[in-house]
C-alpha cells in the first residue's frame, strides 16, 4: 500500500508530547469502558514499514486494528510514531461514539477478525459477499 508522508496529512503532526504508549493506553481504555476486552497490543516493524496493533474482543467477536506509522521525509521517526498512535486513538474514539448509536459490531465492522485471521476491511467485495453469510451462522 502506498502511504502518504506523515508531514503531508497534517493530522496530529507534532501536536503532542505524549508518548505513543499513552495514546495506545487511552485507546485501550475506550474499548474497555465499552465492555470490550483487550487481547493484545504491540508495535512492530519489518522491511522499513512499522505499525501499531491493538486486538480486542467484544462478547465473543474478535477485532484487530493495525495502524501504520507513516513514512517521513524529515527523518522525525519519533514524531511519526506519536502521530500514528494518536490517529489510532482518535479512530477508536470516533468508532466508540458511533457504537453508542449503531452498536459495537456496526461501528467496528472494518476491524472484525475473520476465521482466517484477516479483518473484514482486507476483503475484496466478492470475498466479503462469500464470507459474510458464514459469519451469521
Amino acid at each position: 500500500m502506498d502511504l502518504p508522508y506523515a508531514e503531508d496529512i497534517g493530522h496530529y503532526w507534532q501536536t503532542s508530547q505524549s508518548p505513543p504508549d499513552t495514546w495506545i493506553d487511552r485507546a485501550k481504555k475506550v474499548i474497555q469502558d465499552m465492555g470490550g476486552e483487550i487481547v493484545a497490543d504491540g508495535f512492530g516493524s519489518a522491511g522499513g514499514q512499522a505499525a501499531f496493533m491493538l486486538a480486542f474482543k467484544f462478547k465473543e467477536q474478535r477485532y484487530k486494528v493495525v495502524w501504520p506509522v507513516l513514512p517521513t521525509y524529515s527523518g522525525k521517526e519519533a514524531s511519526a510514531k506519536r502521530q500514528a498512535a494518536t490517529l489510532l486513538y482518535h479512530d477508536v474514539k470516533a468508532k466508540a461514539m458511533t457504537a453508542s448509536v449503531l452498536g459495537f459490531e456496526a461501528a467496528f465492522f472494518s476491524y472484525m477478525m475473520l476465521p482466517d485471521g484477516r479483518v473484514s476491511s482486507e476483503l475484496a467485495k466478492p470475498e466479503l459477499a462469500e464470507v459474510f453469510p458464514k459469519l451469521l451462522t
